[in-house]
């Protein structure tokens, strides 16, 4: 089992920036990718962006020039740092980790941390 638990959300004002981080705990040698997802009051949960072991990124076109995933394997940690912020990234972003153990992959997720970003 992986753990995941996220840190650094809070309030901002339009414009502003804010830094998000998951430390992974448990099965880290099964982690294949890392990403951020994100759930709007009232809407569906969505990509934000996601990075492989490799390095790969992928960004939602929403998000992509303003944000910016990275991961640290030493600390078996991931991080977004958000930029530019505006009203419509206001969500509760989730951690995730997904995993390849013997044959079989499962998706772990953190416990979720509030953005508020106000106009």
């Amino acid at each position: 089992q992986v753990q995941l638990v996220e840190s650094g959300g809070g309030k901002v004002q339009a414009g502003g920036s804010l830094r998000l981080s998951c430390a992974a705990s448990g099965n880290i040698f099964s982690i294949i990718a890392m990403g951020w997802y994100r759930q709007p009051p009232g809407k569906q949960r969505e990509l934000v962006a996601t990075i492989t072991l490799g390095g790969t990124t992928n960004y939602s076109d929403s998000v992509k020039g303003r944000f910016t995933i990275s991961r640290d394997t030493s600390k078996n940690a991931a991080y977004l740092q958000m930029n530019s912020l505006k009203p419509e990234d206001t969500a509760v972003y989730y951690c995730n980790a997904a995993t390849q153990w013997v044959g079989h992959e499962f998706n772990y997720w953190g416990q979720g941390t509030q953005v508020t970003v106000s106009s």
